[in-house]
Formats: C-alpha cells, sequence, structure tokens
C-alpha cells in the first residue's frame, strides 16, 4: 500500500494549501519558474549598498553609475552567499540576494530555515516585507508584513515549525494586497503591503525579491514563482 501523505499533500496543493509536488528539490511543478536552480547563483544579484537599497533612489541612477554599482555589490555577495546541498546559505554577514528580474503580480513558493535568533525577511517588490524569525523570541509567527503601520503587521496565527526544521511558506502579491500562507495555514489575509520607501505612495507596481537577514545563517530553497496577469 502507497503512503498516504504525499497523496494528501498533492491532494491540498490543489486546494492551495501547501507547497507543489515534485519529486525532487528545485524542481518547479507545472506553471512554476524555479527562481532557484539548486547548483548556483544564476539568475540572482546582489543588494547595491544604501542608500541605493531603496528602488526609488536605485531608479535615479545613472545607467553606468547602477553598472558599477552592480559590479560592487555582486562581488560582496558572492562572499556572503553560497549553494550547498541543493540550498542558497547565507552566513549573515552581508546584504541581501535580488532576483535578478523584476515583478510584478505574482505566486511564490519558498522553503526557509533559520537558526536560533534566526531574523529574516522576504521584499516583494524591493519593499520590506514578508517576516521570517525564531519564534521562541518572537512567539506571534512568521508570515507577517513587519513594515506596515496601518494595515496589520502581525500573522493572524503563528503556524511556524520548530527552528532547524523547513518551513514552506506561499506568497500571492496581487495589486497592492498579499496573502501568505505558512505551510498551510493562512497567516495573513489580504493585507495591503505598504510602501516602507515612501509611506506617500502605493506599493511600487513591480520590483526585485529580496533575501534579507540579520546575522546568523539561514537556508532557502524551492523558491518558486508562477507570474500573474495584471488586472486593469
Amino acid at each position: 500500500m502507497k503512503p498516504l501523505l504525499p497523496i494528501i499533500l498533492c491532494l491540498a496543493l490543489v486546494a492551495g494549501l501547501v507547497a507543489p509536488c515534485v519529486a525532487t528539490d528545485n524542481t518547479p511543478p507545472d506553471g512554476y519558474t524555479a527562481l532557484f536552480n539548486g547548483k548556483d547563483l544564476t539568475g540572482w544579484k546582489g543588494l547595491l549598498k544604501g542608500p541605493y537599497d531603496n528602488p526609488e533612489k536605485r531608479a535615479a541612477l545613472a545607467s553606468d553609475e547602477r553598472a558599477e554599482l552592480q559590479k560592487q555589490a555582486d562581488e560582496q555577495m558572492r562572499a556572503h552567499w553560497k549553494v550547498e546541498d541543493g540550498a542558497l546559505v547565507f552566513d549573515g554577514k552581508g546584504r541581501s540576494l535580488c532576483t535578478a528580474k523584476d515583478y510584478g503580480d505574482f505566486d511564490m513558493y519558498v522553503d526557509w530555515k533559520i537558526l536560533p535568533k534566526g531574523d529574516s525577511g522576504i521584499y516583494l517588490r524591493g519593499t520590506p516585507q514578508v517576516q521570517i524569525w525564531d519564534l521562541n523570541d518572537n512567539p506571534v509567527g512568521s508570515g507577517g508584513l513587519y513594515n506596515n503601520r496601518t494595515h496589520p503587521s502581525k500573522p493572524t496565527k503563528c503556524a511556524d515549525k520548530p527552528v532547524g526544521q523547513w518551513n514552506t511558506m506561499r506568497i500571492k502579491m496581487v495589486g497592492e494586497t498579499v496573502p501568505i500562507w505558512l505551510y498551510g495555514d493562512l497567516v495573513v489575509d489580504n493585507v495591503v503591503l505598504e510602501n516602507y520607501w515612501n509611506r506617500e505612495k502605493p506599493i511600487f507596481p513591480t520590483g526585485q525579491i529580496e533575501l534579507q537577514n540579520h546575522g546568523n545563517t539561514l537556508w532557502f530553497k524551492n523558491i518558486y514563482l508562477k507570474e500573474l496577469p495584471r488586472k486593469e
């Protein structure tokens, strides 16, 4: 008799609850693209140093200046991000890892793992952030939109796996709103992601996805994304 768990997980995917059903890590399911190939840093770049981590300031750079700053950022990125056993590993000493491409509306899955005292986040359209941290220090749990001021910033429940275990997160960015699932549990229900960089404006229509961390090691893998058509 075949084990039931894979069947249950695949049925749950149909309902949009958990990660896609794939045979091996970093192999995208139908309709999705693997942003990380499990082998190297192809498709990723380093985050420009401040103040050009701000998308508005970055966009204002002359092309030659931006290219030089990106070269420096990529060198710094390669010193602190590596691929190990099919996962992106960050030593916590450098800046964020960014997608080489900008995205607008999308449906995304990502697996992540942290150490004790871990404090990480996923920037959407270059904007902080979907929060990831050690639930022992922050029992509210991961998944909240940490930098929101007007709209809710905390998850509605704690669904984290214990520190040291892999967590599967689904993030759906449509317009200004974001629902987030953490291993099948809806923890953010269509909350507006505010523009941290300029609170007088709505979130940018497109931007890079960034993997961020403060101070210690973390891991990412199975980063799958499906771009969604933009609604008029």
